[in-house]
């Protein structure tokens, strides 16, 4: 790969990193070219943004970067690694837990969500279990809601009740 091909790369992987929120690098190392293929696509049909990267250029991408300090991540840039990135918090870890039904690979290196790092495939499952923003927005909603509903159920029993005495 020339110098010049190398800057390309870099930007790309920089341009991926601008405004993302929620950073994933992954473990392929294995998988065939089928198995590929199919994370590939899952990862697109999930609107998760995937690149194979050579790790040296993601490391000089990411200290490059203004803003977040990824050093905490580097220590896991070893064999082949893909980067994912997305809006959801948590989809790259469902991704790659349910692509884990049936295969072993890929496996988690390291992720960042909001400036929260998280090293190792460990943490896998509590990625995965994150709510996004949505789902939480979801939840208090019916929280708020679960009130209203009683005292309207309560005066709709009491009216029931007064239509029966008359």
């Amino acid at each position: 790969m020339t110098k010049e091909e190398k800057v390309i790369v870099i930007q790309e992987i920089k341009d991926m990193l601008q405004d993302a929120k929620n950073v994933y690098v992954a473990n392929l190392e294995g998988m065939n070219a089928a198995a590929t293929s199919d994370f590939r696509r899952r990862a697109f049909k999930n609107n998760i943004k995937l690149k194979v990267v050579k790790n040296t250029l993601l490391r000089k991408a990411m200290e490059q970067m203004e803003g977040l300090d990824y050093s905490e991540m580097f220590s896991t840039f070893k064999g082949n690694s893909v980067l994912m990135v997305s809006e959801k918090a948590n989809a790259p870890a469902k991704l790659i837990k349910d692509f884990r039904k049936k295969e072993s690979i890929p496996a988690l290196k390291s992720a960042v969500l909001d400036e929260v790092f998280y090293i190792g495939d460990d943490k896998l499952d509590t990625l995965a279990n994150l709510k996004s923003k949505e789902e939480v927005i979801g939840d208090i909603i019916g929280l708020l809601q679960s009130p209203i509903r009683n005292i309207l159920s309560a005066l709709q029993n009491q009216d029931k009740m007064k239509e029966g005495a008359e």
